[in-house]
């Protein structure tokens, strides 16, 4: 896999194809207007879009990854109740617009295993997707594949699934599925991966709760709510100036950071598109974000849903 560019310059890419797979899910194919091969990535990455209406929202590749794809494929699942990003991009883009999209990122990779149980709940099937054909291509391991929604309708690419021998379940026709037949016996030889709603994570968290926490992988791209990351106070000192700044209770650090007129970008507030990354220079933070993995969680912060496990933060921007 060759090297990643500088994650934080987009790459101009043009829209190919768009393909409604469900009244609410939209596939968007991107490629590089000049038709260069792009950015190489494995399965599991995602990659930040930013939206016609200037929204930047994560979503993970469709497809098996490579070191130079052709194209990126993403699956975008219509939020009305979101932040409108996803509602832009299903209403406001059409084929040949040129979007801004950071290169991939993976904090979900594929570890080593002989068997894979992979879940997924609605959207959650992008990640899961291109897992499976990455696994199936090497065809070192067991895979099994279940993917979980409210109806057939809002089940994209159910028809490959099915062919493929994976388990389709809607909860609005069978009910609730009970996924202990494949969680019931911990195996250190296979490894679990999640990617869906809290529930569905919550669920599996605690049906494996016997299994080895390194063999059960989960991923949640709505985020979480910077109201929720705890309510201790600290102080946050930006080392360009040393301005010390209070973050009270309740009060998120990147809103702390705006409010004393400090120069931070940023726009999910959910912790999903790494718009907001500053350099940690000391102290220990309390992460929360998707985005970072755990050599960039030493050296960095997503302060709109991380606070601090120490007194104080020092903080600075990216480097350019």
């Amino acid at each position: 896999m060759r090297s990643l560019p500088d994650q934080r310059v987009p790459l101009r890419l043009r829209v190919a194809a768009r393909e409604e797979l469900t009244p609410v899910v939209v596939l968007l194919t991107l490629v590089a207007p000049d038709g260069a091969a792009l950015p190489g990535y494995e399965a599991g990455a995602h990659v930040t879009v930013t939206a016609p209406n200037g929204r930047r929202r994560s979503y993970s590749v469709a497809e098996a990854g490579g070191p130079a794809p052709a194209r990126y494929q993403v699956g975008v699942l219509r939020e009305p109740g979101g932040r409108g990003g996803s509602v832009s991009l299903h209403d406001d883009v059409r084929v040949g617009d040129v979007l801004d999209v950071l290169p991939p990122r993976n904090a979900f990779p594929l570890l080593p295993a002989r068997r894979y149980v992979l879940i997924a709940g609605g959207i959650g099937i992008t990640p899961v997707r291109a897992m499976a054909a990455e696994l199936r291509a090497r065809g070192d391991a067991d895979v099994e594949v279940l993917h979980l929604t409210r109806t057939a309708e809002l089940a994209p690419w159910r028809e490959e699934l099915l062919a493929q021998g994976a388990v389709v379940h809607h909860s609005a026709e069978r009910g609730r599925l009970d996924l202990w037949p494949w969680l019931a016996e911990p195996d250190d030889d296979a490894r679990v991966y999640c990617c869906g709603p809290a529930s569905l994570l919550e669920e599996v968290r605690a049906l494996t709760a016997h299994w080895r926490p390194s063999r059960v992988h989960t991923e949640d791209f709505a985020g979480v709510s910077a109201d929720e990351v705890g309510a201790s106070p600290f102080t946050a000192v930006w080392e360009p100036t040393g301005a010390r700044v209070d973050v009270p209770a309740g009060v998120s650090l990147l809103t702390a950071l705006r409010r004393a007129g400090l120069p931070v970008d940023g726009d999910c507030e959910a912790g999903t598109c790494g718009t907001c990354r500053l350099r940690l220079v000391a102290g220990q933070a309390h992460h929360r974000d998707v985005v970072l993995d755990d050599d960039e969680r030493a050296v960095a912060v997503m302060p709109c849903v991380s606070r601090a496990l120490s007194e104080e933060l020092v903080l600075a921007p990216p480097p350019r």
